[in-house]
């Protein structure tokens, strides 16, 4: 499932407030229940499923990107949020950088295998400097849904391009 599938404009946030993670986790659930994404009588169980799990390990992956995740028995279908910081979140993330990125999602029990495939996509996404350079720079949460979109190029894949190879 690609995440253009799970998002909407009203599920983008181009300016996250919050300075930490749990501030910024309670903010994107506070906005998918603003925008009737997700029932305001789950907002608890969401948040402590999400605390529980921030708990076991940061979903701070790197590159900027965080990708708080939980599951839900009452959940019928995904539901996903993007925040974007333009200041950056101590996530405790596993490479010690800040987080710019944060890619929410909560996934019925029942679609254990599909919660693997979309975090799967996410990473393998935002490993792409072009596509970070790129929503970093967006204005608009149509830009946003534009970029998530396109298929990057393997070129700029992690920051690194391959170097040209010399002719003697």
């Amino acid at each position: 499932m690609r995440l253009t599938e799970l998002l909407s404009p009203c599920q983008i946030l181009l300016d996250l407030k919050a300075g930490e993670r749990w501030s910024a986790i309670v903010e994107l659930v506070d906005l998918l229940v603003e925008r009737g994404k997700l029932p305001s009588e789950m907002r608890e169980e969401v948040l402590s499923s999400l605390k529980a799990r921030e708990d076991l390990v940061s979903t701070g992956v790197g590159y900027g990107v965080a990708i708080p995740h939980a599951f839900s028995d009452k959940l019928d279908r995904v539901v996903a949020v993007f925040g974007r910081s333009k200041h950056g979140i101590d996530f405790e993330s596993l490479d010690g950088g800040l987080v710019r990125f944060v890619i929410l999602f909560l996934v019925p029990r029942r679609d254990y295998g599909m919660h693997l495939h979309t975090l799967s996509a996410i990473a393998k996404l935002f490993t792409n400097s072009d596509v970070r350079a790129r929503l970093a720079a967006a204005e608009k949460r149509s830009e946003v849904l534009g970029i998530l979109e396109t298929k990057p190029s393997r070129a700029s894949n992690n920051g690194l391009s391959r170097p040209a190879e010399r002719h003697s």
